[in-house]
């Protein structure tokens, strides 16, 4: 009898966790994504930031250099889990936040979450971890907010790192509206957009990432806005800046095309611009083995 109700026990688990997967996949593959940082190391903290509440990881050793990663819009901290091993291995001590509104961090209705506003966010992260000077990193959105910070803040940043960043003036030529997906037709088109040759979603998969994108419509909508009106582009800003700068870039993003790379290469002249082939928008995640030695060579150069 004992036997029979353990095995009965085991398989309403079964049946509760495929149910749990099918219903809330999204859930799952967060789940992986965090514990994948934590195996990597990595410590799961919050802090306030200019009264809202920030969530974070750090990993690494205590003693060294510290670098910051910023994640794109509709992103998150866990974002970096393929790139940040590499720079723990190399010595650095790591800092990746979620940004106001993204991840495991607050999401006040009366933030702007426009860039500026996210950049001070960013500062104000500095200073509540005693970070004076730093190695800043972004990604997408996250490097037009790390090239305020340099910009606004330049004793703070050491060397500055974009990849396939926004930032320059330069409208988007396809539908903007679809970071917000509402149709599975929709979610393939972005798909699209953001790497070449996607994968087929599953039906219950797609369904899970539209219920995901309703919930935070709001917050993507919102920081588009902002970045849409072109009145925090860094095209002046580049020129300005005499930290040493690598450019990263996927050949295959037609988020910000390859194009807009070579423009922030030549504002910014003394630039380095290194183009990782058959990548698209998402290559930090997706070709982070091609990246990584450039990124840990270029910080590790004195």
């Amino acid at each position: 009898m004992r036997r029979r109700w353990t095995a009965i026990a085991c398989l309403a688990i079964v049946i509760a966790a495929g149910a749990f997967v099918f219903l809330r996949p999204i859930s799952v593959f967060d789940g992986f994504a965090e514990l994948k940082m934590l195996f990597n190391g990595a410590h799961s903290r919050f802090t306030t930031v200019n009264g809202i509440r920030v969530h974070y990881y750090v990993m690494g050793p205590k003693d060294g250099p510290p670098v910051v990663l910023v994640h794109g819009l509709g992103g998150r901290a866990e974002d970096w889990r393929n790139l940040a091993p590499y720079l723990k291995k190399a010595g650095y001590r790591i800092y990746v936040p979620d940004l106001p509104g993204y991840g495991q961090s607050e999401r006040p209705g009366d933030f702007s979450y426009s860039i500026p506003d996210e950049a001070e966010v960013v500062v104000g992260f500095f200073d509540k971890l005693d970070l004076q000077r730093v190695d800043l990193i972004g990604w997408s959105m996250g490097g037009w907010i790390v090239q305020w910070v340099a910009a606004r803040h330049p004793e703070r940043v050491k060397k500055l790192m974009v990849l396939d960043s926004a930032g320059i003036r330069a409208r988007p030529t396809w539908n903007t509206a679809l970071f917000t997906p509402t149709t599975a037709d929709e979610l393939a088109r972005l798909d699209d957009l953001l790497m070449p040759n996607p994968p087929h979603l599953p039906a219950f998969i797609a369904r899970d990432v539209l219920r995901v994108s309703r919930e935070h419509a709001w917050v993507i909508q919102k920081a588009l806005r902002s970045m849409l009106t072109g009145d925090d582009v860094t095209d002046t800003m580049l020129p300005e800046m005499k930290m040493p700068i690598l450019i990263v870039w996927g050949s295959e993003d037609h988020i910000t095309p390859l194009s807009e790379g070579n423009e922030m290469k030549r504002l910014a002249p003394h630039a380095e611009l290194d183009v990782i082939g058959g990548c698209g928008h998402l290559a930090p995640v997706q070709c982070s083995r091609e990246i990584a030695p450039a990124m840990v060579g270029f910080l590790n150069r004195q």
